[in-house]
């Protein structure tokens, strides 16, 4: 229920994301940054005013009450979200992608989208419990970057009023931070239950368990396509002793019975052999997830092999802001779920938990590859760095087989980066409509580096020709002096 006071605001946040829908929707041409930040502004407002509605009854909730609050700011809101919370949450996550889409993915905004992505997937590694520490290390990394960003969007306003007006969403960044982080911590401290001499035995099991996942997901799994994983599954399992503990080689070099993590590499031992069993007894059928689970386990199918397209062509098709509508589907299908299980009208559990569930987080793993790999670069700026890309990559590999290279080799790139050249104006790339897009200095840099390799290859040629030119010399030097000694001779 929404309080009477918040209405208006619900209105205005419903009128702002409608505004970026229709902004979203627009392909006729690129997005431009005074139209985002323009409705930035907006948003910003409204999440101000907020604020100063839900400030006399200011509460922190369990998940926002820790040391990692910026400065110990109590943050402002209810202990029970509304439909308020809701579309504010929708209206930052698109807005967050139009950050990405106008090349802003170093302002703080751009780092809602990846933190509530990132959440997802490490409630899910939580549910689970199939993760290593390797898996969780590029989630730290990227999480102290993200609140760098974050952080840094604040230090570097001068003006006092500017700052102030952040405020809010800096607090709702650093709300989204925070919970990732114990999370994180959580799933950290987890590990630290397994001893040092079963990490190598846990990491092959988890390695195999997602091999297995994979199989699975198929449409026709055959049985003998886990042939070669139980003869490793029965090399592991014959590692344990006759109470049924791991045997590993110790530091020392002896043989010992580490006691810490033997439940947990038994358990996912058995998970494995389980699995196994279920892809055997389903050689070759074409239902993986039987019953209700088949339409949801088709959508997941669908939009899995849409994402991993995007994955390969991102570069040259994907407008970050289509990510919402995969986001807000895998959102859905998320929320079908009861104590992490899929069930059916009757509150059954049917056969495919595990197939979903590994396509489920394959999608979303797929929607965090792409935003982490979103480039400072303005969309209307990105179809020239691409071109100075590939052209720089072509001239590196034409390189690799040394020269001599005549003109004609050379000319195709000279004319491309002519090209570019002449798109720029007093050494900027500007917008159709005169502004200065995001990644100036990518675009810059790529279009100096494959210029001095040009440079460095008409040098390399120009050298080869001269000690040609020079050997040419000496030769018809040699020539002329054994023609004199034969006339001399004939002379005599």
């Amino acid at each position: 229920m929404v309080p009477a006071e918040e209405l208006p605001v619900l209105e205005a946040l419903i009128n702002i994301r409608n505004r970026l829908t229709k902004l979203k929707k627009d392909r006729t041409e690129y997005i431009r940054a005074k139209d985002v930040l323009s409705i930035y502004n907006a948003l910003l407002s409204e999440v101000n005013r907020l604020n100063d509605l839900r400030a006399p009854s200011a509460a922190v909730t369990p998940e926002a009450s820790t040391s990692s609050n910026a400065e110990g700011k109590q943050l402002v809101g209810p202990v029970e979200e509304n439909r308020v919370d809701t579309i504010l949450n929708d209206v930052f996550q698109l807005l967050s992608l139009f950050f990405l889409t106008i090349g802003k993915s170093r302002e703080s905004p751009a780092t809602f989208c990846q933190l509530a992505t990132m959440k997802r997937l490490l409630t899910h590694l939580n549910e689970s419990g199939i993760y290593t520490e390797a898996d969780l290390k590029p989630f730290q990394s990227r999480l102290q970057e993200l609140k760098g960003i974050i952080t840094a969007s604040t230090s570097d306003r001068d003006d006092e009023l500017e700052s102030d007006k952040q405020e809010g969403l800096v607090k709702l960044l650093l709300t989204k931070w925070d919970q990732c982080d114990r999370l994180l911590t959580k799933l950290v401290g987890s590990l630290g239950i397994l001893s040092p001499e079963l990490a190598p035995v846990h990491q092959r099991l988890i390695t195999l368990r997602r091999l297995l996942a994979s199989i699975a997901s198929r449409v026709r799994p055959q049985a003998s396509e886990t042939t070669q994983i139980l003869v490793e599954l029965r090399a592991i399992e014959d590692r344990r002793s006759a109470n049924g503990k791991f045997v590993v080689e110790g530091e020392d070099g002896e043989m010992v019975e580490p006691e810490k993590g033997q439940e947990l590499c038994a358990g996912l031992l058995e998970d494995n052999f389980d699995i196994c069993q279920e892809i055997q007894a389903r050689d070759g059928a074409e239902d993986v997830a039987r019953g209700p689970l088949q339409p949801i386990y088709d959508r997941l199918s669908e939009l899995r092999a849409q994402l991993e397209r995007l994955v390969l062509t991102h570069r040259w098709t994907l407008r970050e802001t289509d990510l919402y509508n995969y986001q807000m589907a895998l959102q859905e299908i998320d929320s079908m779920r009861k104590d992490g299980k899929f069930v059916d009208s009757d509150g059954n559990r049917p056969e495919g938990q595990l197939v979903l569930l590994y396509l489920l987080r394959r999608c979303f793993g797929l929607i965090y590859r792409l935003m982490a790999s979103s480039e400072p670069i303005s969309e209307e700026l990105m179809p020239i760095a691409n071109k100075l890309s590939t052209v720089k990559r072509c001239l590196i590999e034409v390189s690799k087989y040394g020269g001599p290279y005549s003109p004609r080799d050379l000319y195709p790139y000279q004319l491309a980066l002519a090209q570019i050249d002449q798109l720029r104006k007093d050494g900027i790339f500007p917008a159709a409509d005169g502004t200065i897009p995001e990644g100036q200095g990518i675009l810059n840099a790529l279009l100096s580096e494959a210029h001095e390799i040009v440079s460095m290859m008409q040098e390399e040629t120009a050298i080869a020709e001269e000690k040609e030119d020079a050997a040419r010399s000496v030769s018809a030097g040699a020539g002329a002096a054994a023609g004199a000694v034969a006339e001399g001779e004939k002379v005599e």
